[in-house]
């Protein structure tokens, strides 16, 4: 960052009186802190970083205090830089803020095939640390092993299920399938069986994979009793609640069998416990029932959770999870987005696959496309239903699906105290440097970059020449 982004980040921390996400203070008014190993850490394994700031003390009210020496500093925050696994390359910047100088240590996150960065005084286990809010936790075993397994590309879905044989199977639906794959590669038809099997990843020296038992065996969960759906419909809007007799659930089933059968009943489950209104059409007289949530993006978001959830060891204790409230309906597997890919960029580009070999084999079957539809799909049955755009929300160990029931302009409002206070003040228009000023901030650029972009995005905040946006006439009004 610049000199001056330093000086409008400080002001904006020294209002807002706290740390975040992607900041974290230290004092250093005497000396270098000691122990910087797990906010580094932190840091380096999260997209985008983080920015340490020295010279801004939380215990006094997060009053500037300045730092002892700023070259010092510097070479010192360097030295603990360079004993994480791999080396952390800071940037710094330097700046006087009155009478005292500001340091801040930008982090890089590093890529994800490099995850976990971890102290190497301590190890991977007890040195790897995540952000969470302002705060630096320990990796769990599990996220720790989440890297591990994308940068070593662990094939969980092809493990071999070491109590199975192929006398568990499903005969006549193993050989349907087998029959198909034979049918649309005569080549590969012409080994002998066994060559088949092990070479889709079926049987492996004659136990059955982790992808077979799933989809062919008569009964999956007779060796993995948890790869289940648990589906329930609560009462009211938070889990927990119960009615006057105390009873927790309105409906409550634990959904087994293969993949296809759960994801049927699944739908069937949320099909019977939807609200469905019913429409007269007022031309042909023709009675039509309308579902509370599009069936197509339930499906998908169900098939999606089945095919994407970790398969792990780790995970092996953990159902995927279908809940209904009141004015929701929550879908959530164990395991985040895998990969590179981020929240944002769903159903925008191709992610990595988790299960390429489950996915592949629910091609065949013609339960899914494989065409990375699944999200783009979900989001056009709910703008189609008139709703709200599904949420999506992902954390290293689960990622959740949210469908909300309310339509799209009963949308809750997200604006924050900053926001209301500049959409009121630009009831009238205002010039870049009136909002900037009211703001408190003395840089227009970090006043445009962080409020008034956002809400000339969201469509709240109004240009008064929008063909000339960067004309020096130009206001800003409230819509």
């Amino acid at each position: 960052m610049t000199e001056q982004e330093l000086k409008d980040l400080t002001q904006v921390i020294t209002l807002q009186k706290t740390e975040t996400q992607t900041i974290e203070l230290k004092t250093a008014h005497v000396d270098c802190p000691k122990r910087l190993y797990d906010t580094l850490s932190a840091f380096s394994n999260q997209d985008g970083g983080g920015i340490l700031i020295f010279g801004i003390s939380e215990q006094d009210s997060y009053a500037i205090v300045g730092v002892y020496d700023p070259h010092d500093l510097q070479k010192k925050v360097n030295e603990q830089c360079k004993q994480m696994v791999p080396v952390v390359r800071p940037l710094f910047t330097i700046a006087a803020v009155g009478d005292a100088m500001i340091v801040s240590a930008e982090i890089p996150g590093l890529d994800i095939s490099q995850r976990p960065c971890y102290y190497g005084g301590t190890g991977k286990v007890r040195g790897s640390y995540i952000r969470v809010g302002d705060s630096d936790e320990l990796m769990s075993d599990y996220e720790i092993y989440s890297y591990e397994a994308f940068r070593r590309k662990y094939e969980d879905d092809i493990r071999v299920n070491e109590n199975s044989d192929i006398t568990v199977l499903d005969q006549d639906a193993f050989t349907r399938y087998i029959e198909r794959i034979k049918s649309q590669y005569p080549k590969l038809s012409k080994l002998p069986d066994e060559d088949i099997y092990r070479h889709l990843h079926l049987v492996n020296q004659g136990k059955l994979t982790l992808v077979c038992t799933l989809l062919f065996s008569v009964y999956p969960q007779m060796f993995y009793p948890q790869y289940t759906v648990n589906a329930m419909v609560v009462f009211g809007n938070e889990r927990g609640m119960t009615n006057e007799e105390g009873a927790r659930f309105l409906d409550n089933k634990r959904i087994e069998g293969t993949i296809p059968d759960m994801l049927d009943q699944s739908l069937t489950f949320l099909k019977k416990n939807m609200k469905v209104k019913t429409i007269i059409d007022k031309d042909s007289g023709k009675r039509m029932d309308k579902p509370e949530y599009p069936v197509i993006a339930l499906r998908e978001a169900v098939l999606n959770a089945l095919i994407h959830r970790d398969y792990s060891i780790h995970t092996q204790g953990m159902p995927i999870e279908v809940i209904m409230y009141s004015n929701r309906i929550e879908i959530k597997n164990p395991g985040g987005l895998y990969g590179r890919v981020s929240v944002d960029e769903l159903g925008r580009t191709q992610p990595d696959a988790r299960n390429p070999v489950l996915a592949r084999a629910l091609e065949f079957l013609e339960i899914t496309e494989n065409r990375y539809s699944g999200i783009p799909t979900i989001r056009m049955e709910m703008k189609k239903a008139g709703l709200q755009e599904p949420e999506f929300k992902n954390s290293r160990s689960e990622f959740l699906v949210t469908f909300r029931n309310d339509k799209k302009e009963e949308s809750l409002d997200t604006s924050t105290p900053q926001d209301i206070r500049i959409l009121d003040f630009c009831r009238n228009p205002r010039t870049r440097e009136e909002i900037t000023s009211f703001l408190g901030y003395s840089t227009v650029h970090w006043a445009m970059k962080n409020y008034i972009y956002p809400l000339l995005k969201d469509g709240r905040l109004n240009m008064t020449l929008p063909d000339t946006p960067k004309s020096k006439h130009q206001r800003y009004i409230s819509s």
